[in-house]
């Protein structure tokens, strides 16, 4: 027989049985499409996670007080650290030629009140003109922080985006007093509704300098230093600087921790992509359910088939022929379930991108590749053994059905 020829036998086997067909076909493609939309929600949380951290900004460095080690508690608890972050520490790290910028960080809540008597308790940011760019802060009006002497404390405040819209209704925002705790600041900018960015709400925050901050709260410690490094060849020796800097300072002592931005994005990466592939292996598994169902009813199909598999040995069909005709069979079975499941998870993928839009849902190429081969791959290798059954039926039994 040609290969044409076994093609078109097997095409009007399927034909004629088309409810096993439909049945086999739908079990692959159930085992295609979940793995497509399973692998596909894994690189969608991928490129969420990359994203939220590529809004922080480019070319990071975090430095936070305290050494990277456990003291008792459980892992990763930071260490005691006997001085604390100062502005003179943040700003002796632009000593060195690969950091280009820096922004010391304080963090607190406090009231957010207007002469109006409008009121929200928020997130308030101590930092310098340098946070916008280390940031990548974008302002919908107004200006940033002015720049100038980090120590010095100026009554001056940029508000996210919710926050002036719920204080100052359809008023604008710059130009305004606003009370912060017990201190007046003059509003000088509002941020774009940027949301939430890694944990911060930088819609429902107030930005004031960072010399402010600590008269605010009390207290002079940073709670962390952000660093732009002059460039991603940078980072690496950026954050050797730092250590080495911050240790001449503390008298010998390295005690900060210093976390690179791009270490954080590709450690998370590769945990994600290992859970991807993690649950694109378990869903492989009703694809193997799939070849077990491919074999079960083909090898029902050599019994019910025993005459017709008689007839064209008789007409002289080799073993090879009825071995190729059902595995022709298995093989096209598992495609067109391929076929369908595709369909069916590329569909599935975009309802989910359309019902969360925020979300980067995506497919990836690889898993197509991969899902649509193992399938097919899972049709043969199942089809082995109902073929070779069919192979070595003797003619004259399979003719008189014994």
């Amino acid at each position: 027989m040609r290969a044409f020829d076994i093609l078109v036998f097997a095409l009007v086997s399927l034909h004629s049985n088309w409810r096993r067909t439909a049945l086999i076909a739908l079990a692959t493609a159930i085992g295609v499409s979940s793995v497509l939309l399973l692998t596909a929600l894994g690189e969608g949380a991928n490129r969420y996670v990359r994203g939220q951290f590529e809004t922080l900004g480019t070319n990071l460095l975090i430095v936070l007080p305290g050494r990277s080690e456990t003291v008792g508690g459980p892992p990763p608890m930071l260490g005691e650290t006997p001085r604390d972050l100062t502005i003179d520490d943040a700003y002796s790290l632009l000593k060195h030629a690969s950091l280009k910028r820096v922004a010391p960080v304080i963090v607190g809540s406090a009231p957010v009140s207007t002469a109006a008597g409008l009121e929200r308790e928020v997130t308030i940011l101590g930092s310098t003109s340098d946070m916008y760019w280390v940031r990548s802060l974008h302002l919908g009006y107004g200006k940033f922080l002015p720049p100038g002497d980090p120590k010095r404390a100026s009554s001056v405040c940029v508000l996210g985006y919710e926050l002036a819209e719920e204080l100052f209704r359809s008023q604008p925002a710059v130009g305004q007093w606003v009370r912060v705790g017990d201190r007046r600041f003059r509003v000088v900018g509002v941020l774009t509704d940027s949301g939430v960015s890694v944990g911060v709400d930088f819609d429902d925050l107030a930005i004031i300098p960072v010399a402010s901050a600590q008269a605010l709260f009390n207290r002079n410690s940073l709670f962390r230093i952000i660093i732009e490094a002059a460039s991603e060849a940078d980072l690496k020796t950026g954050e050797e600087a730092i250590h080495r800097l911050i240790a001449a300072r503390h008298e010998g002592e390295d005690d900060v921790t210093v976390i690179a931005q791009d270490a954080v994005v590709k450690t998370l990466g590769r945990v994600l992509t290992t859970l991807t592939l993690g649950v694109g292996g378990i869903s492989a598994i009703s694809l193997a359910v799939a070849g077990v169902l491919i074999m079960n009813v083909m090898l029902v199909s050599v019994t019910q088939r025993r005459a017709e598999i008689g007839l064209l040995k008789a007409l002289g069909a080799r073993l090879s022929d009825v071995r190729w005709l059902f595995i022709t069979e298995a093989f096209l079975l598992a495609s067109l379930g391929a076929v369908f499941g595709l369909c069916v998870g590329l569909a599935g993928t975009q309802v989910v991108a359309e019902m969360y839009p925020e979300f980067p849902v995506a497919v990836p190429p690889w898993s197509i590749a991969i899902v649509v081969s193992v399938a097919m791959l899972t049709g043969i290798v199942f089809g082995v053994l109902p073929a070779r059954r069919a192979a070595d039926l003797d003619p004259i039994d399979a003719l008189s059905k014994r």
